[in-house]
């Protein structure tokens, strides 16, 4: 059994907070967290679906290939719908089919889905959708709840693809 039960946050560095605050408020639905004038000053803090990421200002964040965070999207062609409305670009990748189109990653035998995006200071995040749902590692289904006054996870023991 695990010693830890979630990941409360992660911690960004960026250059321009109010950009930064901006961005993740209009392309992900990231809610301001106004929790201090004072720690409002030190960092930005914001709940995105059930965690939270804060930021650390810096004159110039540093970047480390291949480092980023993931986040599930509950419904895939409006976020992709979404995200071309606001001109944000997604990592494409060819389809494995000849002559098939451009087009963000799945993986056909999970029906899975997954892109990339960048934020204004280059964080990577992954965006991922399970349409059949995501399970734990023992296979059993978790059903994850969003509540907006705190961090409510969940499992239900049955896996229903049919939901």
């Amino acid at each position: 059994m695990s010693r830890v039960t979630t990941i409360h946050h992660v911690n960004l560095q960026v250059s321009d907070r109010e950009r930064t605050r901006e961005w993740y408020e209009k392309v992900l639905d990231a809610e301001f967290l106004d929790r201090s004038p004072s720690l409002n000053r030190g960092q930005l803090q914001f709940r995105l679906g059930n965690a939270e990421i804060h930021t650390n200002d810096t004159k110039e964040p540093v970047q480390v290939s291949g480092v980023h965070f993931a986040v599930e999207i509950a419904n895939w062609d409006e976020m992709i719908a979404h995200m071309d409305n606001l001109g944000i670009f997604y990592s494409k990748m060819q389809r494995q089919a000849p002559g098939a189109e451009t087009s963000w990653g799945s993986r056909d035998y999970t029906g899975n889905h997954y892109t990339y995006i960048r934020d204004p200071d280059g964080n990577t995040i992954e965006l991922v959708h399970h349409p059949l749902g995501i399970e734990d590692s023992a296979g059993k289904k978790v059903d994850l709840q969003h509540d907006a006054d705190s961090l409510t996870w969940t499992k239900r023991l049955e896996f229903d693809p049919t939901r």
